[in-house]
Order: structure tokens, then C-alpha cells, then sequence
């Protein structure tokens, strides 16, 4: 396996990944504090309706520049012309921070037509908590072009610590303020829910800070290196905006692919619901909440892995491509070591969710079949997405934005082509196959065009096909053979079920090192057998 891709899957996973762990984690205290089952729902529904539109703003918003200004950094830089990388991180700074004041009037405003079509019980109450984001979404542009410049620089700790502090005060203030509004001043948990969605602007704040901190220490470094650039090549900033706004309006749709198909549920999910099927705004928002908003923030975790392989991947083919004959041997190398690594981690957390769906669902929300039954189903979809995400960001890299735009596109026409006739049979099982569809869909394009170019093999990945199908074999006869009288012991409670899935985790990791080792998969992917150190 590349050393680049393992180092260079830490730094962005570690800050990506812990991030969404706990923003899963908090979930367990704060919906203990909301109350009961119902009053969740209504939490979970808001906090969902105001997060989903957020984030396509946020998409928006920052229309791909952190990524295209890291690439442009890193091009001046390789030439030895960093008054041209500063030049462009100063441009994209001033026009993003432009953006996001723009973004911001633009939520604001939409917020009430936003929030009237979504599956929410109360429109005034949805309305308000879209609004509580726009103070967010104002300043998160232009910080994300400070995380692009060190990431242009090849400095990806503070891009990873900075997502870690953005998460942990936001999670305090959710917390605390939860805390004091409900135990202490004894107010509605829906003003609870106000409070906790405006913390992500707090969490916004302390990141920036951070962000700014790590910048003013690295002013001497940056000085030394503005003055032994080269000035010969100069660029006039508005030629630089422009060469960076083209590069990234593909990196924009693809990166905010998910985002447009969760938003075409919320959006279309109770005109289906309770104009055609004439279901109650309660009812719908039931379906709603626990078919999407809540599972979505267990298999978030999985397609954020996915992400930070992927955009690991980029600058490394991107790399390979200046002699695209002389390196088609790395370039296919380095595509089979990205799909390889892929696979090997995603295919066993989907496996394990699966089997522990009931008890996980139960320590993040309230132990409901239901419920348990949409996450097996949300864990699978998780794969599609993480592979379909892969692969387009892949072709990106591969120079063939055109193609993972194109894609992409056609996949959520297949959705949108899909989702009445399949929401108005099966509900919300309706919405997760025509996600399902879609991206399975992009899928098979992307991969027919990579390997019309690249001599790939699915022969490659089927010994990690196969160690997964002994894993999920073993650990399906041992968890369900032992669940059926541990169930009831473990079950009636969150703390005895984190018990029960710690103890599991625990184990299933053991037992997936150890079948690694055994099929050879470890040796094929990592070059060597897998060891727990101490």
C-alpha cells in the first residue's frame, strides 16, 4: 500500500472522522435531557430540516475553493512562486468571505419555503431553526480557504485539529445550553433545539481562532519563502479568481451530491406522504426522522471514511498524470491500492452496524425495530454512497470533471425520476432505494469509464469480498446465536447496550485482523500481516 495514501488518510480522516463520532456520541446525553420518545422526534426532525439545506449552503458557498485553492498553492509552490500562492489565498479569502454574507441572506430568506415543505410538524418552529445557522454560515467560507492554504502547503494537521475543536465547543454549548434551558430554567425543549443549532456558529468561531493562531506561528516560515520566490511569473489576482472559480464548479456539484439527494427527501417526502397518501404531519414526520435524520448520523461516519480516502487519492494521481504514458502503470496501481483500502475498512463496518443495529439504535435513540430496521438499511446505502463518492472524485482526479459531473447529475434525475412512484409504494424504504438507484447507478458509469482508460480488475478486490463474506458469516453465528438470551439482559438499557456493542466491537475487530491475516488480504493490501502493538 503507498505510504502517501495511509499518511495522508490520517491526517484528513482523524479531524473528519473523530469529528462525526462525536458529533454521534453527544446524542445520547442531549436526547436524554429532551425527553420523552415523541418530543425527540420533533428535536431530531428540526435539527435535521435546518441542518440539510445548511450544508448545500455551505456547499454553495464555498463552490469547491478550499480544494482548488490547495491545488493552486501547491502548483505555485512546486514552481517556486509563493507570492503567487499568497496572492490567490488572499483573492479566494476576500471573495469567500463575500460569499458567505451572500449565502447567509440568501438562507435567511428562504428559510419559511424551506421549512413549509419540509416533514416537520410545526413550519414557524423550522423556520426559526434554519435561521439560527445563517450567523454560521456568514464566516465558514472564508475559513474553509485558511484550511486550503495549509492543506496547499502540505501542513494537514490544523485541517483535521481544527475540525476536532470546531466539533467539541459546538458539542459543549449544545450540552450546556440544553442543560440550562430544560433542567435548570425549566423552558420548552424546542428553545433547546434553537440553542443547539445556532452552536455550530460557536464551534465556527473557535476553529477560525485556531486556524488564525496557527497562521500568525508560521509567519516567519512564510516570510522566508515570500522572499526567495520567484517573480517572474507573476498572476494579477482577478486572473487567478477566475482560473480558480473554473477548476471548482465540478468539485461543487460532486461534493455536494449527497447533500442534493437528502435535500430531495426532505423536500419531496411529505408532499408524497401527506398529499398523496394523506398521512398526518405527525405520521410523516416519524418516517421522516427515523429513516433519515436519525441513522444518517451513525452512517455519516461511514461516507466521511470514504471522503478522506478519496480526496487522499487526488493530488497523488493528479500527481502521476504530467506523463500520463510513462506512469499508467503507478496511476492503475494507485487506483487499485484506493478501491483495495476502500473496501477493506467500509465492507466490515457495514457488516457490523448491521448486526448490532438494534442495540446501536437503541443508545443513540430509543430501542424501536423500526428504527433498527431503516439503519441495516441506511448502512448498506452508506456503501453505495461511499463508493460512488470514491469513484467520482477519482475521475476528478483522473482529469474527467466533465464525466463526475455529468454522472452525478444523471443520478439525481434518477431519483428525482423515481421518488414519487417509489416513496407512494414503500415510504421511506421508497426514498432509500431510489438513493440506492442512483448512486448504484453512478457507480457502474464511473467504474466502465476508469477501466476504458486504466487496466483495472474487480478480480482484485474480490479476496477482500471474500474475507468479508467469512466475517459476516462467522459473526452472524455468533451474535445472533448468542443474542437471542443476552438480548434481554442487555437490552434494557443504553448503558448495559453500549456494553453489549463495545464488547462486540471489540471482538469483531479482533476477529476481522485475524481473517485478514489468514485469507492473506492484510499482505496483499498493507504488505505485511496486521498485529495489535501494545
Amino acid at each position: 500500500m503507498d505510504k502517501k495514501i495511509i499518511s495522508g488518510s490520517f491526517w484528513l480522516s482523524f479531524g473528519s472522522i473523530f469529528s462525526r463520532v462525536l458529533g454521534v456520541v453527544y446524542l445520547i446525553p442531549w436526547l436524554a435531557m429532551i425527553g420523552s420518545p415523541q418530543h425527540q422526534t420533533v428535536a431530531q426532525a428540526l435539527f435535521n430540516t435546518a441542518y440539510t439545506p445548511y450544508a448545500l449552503f455551505i456547499a454553495l458557498g464555498t463552490a469547491g475553493f478550499p480544494s482548488a485553492i490547495a491545488r493552486r498553492v501547491a502548483f505555485f509552490n512546486g514552481e517556486g512562486s509563493f507570492l503567487n500562492s499568497k496572492r490567490i489565498a488572499l483573492t479566494g479569502f476576500g471573495f469567500m468571505a463575500v460569499s458567505g454574507v451572500i449565502c447567509g441572506v440568501l438562507l435567511y430568506g428562504l428559510a419559511p419555503i424551506l421549512a413549509a415543505n419540509s416533514p416537520v410538524s410545526s413550519v414557524a418552529n423550522a423556520t426559526i431553526a434554519i435561521r439560527c445557522l445563517v450567523p454560521a454560515i456568514v464566516i465558514l467560507p472564508s475559513m474553509s480557504i485558511l484550511r486550503g492554504w495549509f492543506q496547499g502547503n502540505g501542513d494537514l494537521k490544523p485541517f483535521g485539529i481544527s475540525q476536532l475543536w470546531e466539533q467539541f465547543i459546538r458539542i459543549i454549548v449544545i450540552l450546556a445550553g440544553t442543560y440550562w434551558i430544560i433542567e435548570r430554567s425549566q423552558q420548552s425543549y424546542v428553545l433547546a433545539v434553537f440553542i443547539s443549532v445556532a452552536a455550530a456558529f460557536v464551534g465556527a468561531v473557535t476553529s477560525y481562532a485556531y486556524l488564525l493562531s496557527h497562521l500568525w506561528r508560521q509567519r516567519h516560515t512564510y516570510r522566508q519563502l515570500a522572499a526567495a520566490s520567484e517573480t517572474s511569473k507573476q498572476h494579477a489576482g482577478r486572473d487567478l479568481l477566475k482560473m480558480v472559480g473554473v477548476e471548482s464548479i465540478p468539485f461543487v456539484i460532486v461534493g455536494s451530491g449527497i447533500t442534493l439527494s437528502q435535500l430531495v427527501d426532505q423536500l419531496f417526502f411529505k408532499q408524497i406522504m401527506q398529499g398523496i397518501l394523506h398521512q398526518t404531519a405527525t405520521m410523516t414526520q416519524y418516517v421522516f426522522t427515523i429513516f433519515s435524520a436519525n441513522p444518517n448520523k451513525i452512517t455519516t461516519v461511514l461516507v466521511s471514511l470514504a471522503m478522506a480516502v478519496a480526496e487522499t487519492s487526488l493530488p497523488l494521481l493528479a500527481g502521476q498524470l504530467a506523463d500520463l504514458k510513462a506512469n499508467r502503470q503507478r496511476i492503475t496501481a494507485l487506483l487499485t491500492n484506493n478501491f483495495q483500502l476502500l473496501t477493506f475498512v467500509l465492507l466490515p463496518l457495514v457488516v457490523l452496524v448491521s448486526l448490532l443495529a438494534y442495540p446501536t439504535y437503541g443508545i443513540f435513540f430509543n430501542f424501536d425495530s423500526a428504527g433498527a430496521t431503516y439503519l441495516i438499511a441506511n448502512g448498506w446505502q452508506s456503501l453505495i454512497l461511499g463508493l460512488a463518492l470514491d469513484l467520482l472524485t477519482t475521475l476528478q482526479a483522473l482529469r474527467m470533471s466533465k464525466k463526475a459531473t455529468t454522472y452525478l447529475l444523471g443520478g439525481l434525475g434518477i431519483k428525482l425520476a423515481l421518488q414519487l412512484p417509489l416513496v407512494y409504494l414503500w415510504q421511506g424504504y421508497g426514498a432509500l432505494l431510489t438513493t440506492s438507484v442512483a448512486f448504484g447507478w453512478i457507480i457502474w458509469r464511473s467504474w466502465h469509464t476508469i477501466r476504458q482508460s486504466y487496466a483495472l480488475r474487480l478480480q482484485l478486490l474480490w479476496p477482500i469480498v471474500k474475507l468479508n463474506l467469512w466475517f459476516a458469516i462467522i459473526l452472524t453465528g455468533l451474535i445472533d446465536g448468542t443474542q437471542w438470551w443476552l438480548g434481554p439482559l442487555f437490552f434494557t438499557g443504553k448503558f448495559l447496550a453500549m456494553i453489549y456493542v463495545g464488547v462486540w466491537g471489540l471482538l469483531a475487530i479482533g476477529l476481522y485482523i485475524w481473517l485478514a491475516n489468514r485469507f492473506g488480504v492484510a499482505q496483499l493490501i498493507f504488505k505485511r500481516p496486521l498485529t495489535v502493538r501494545r
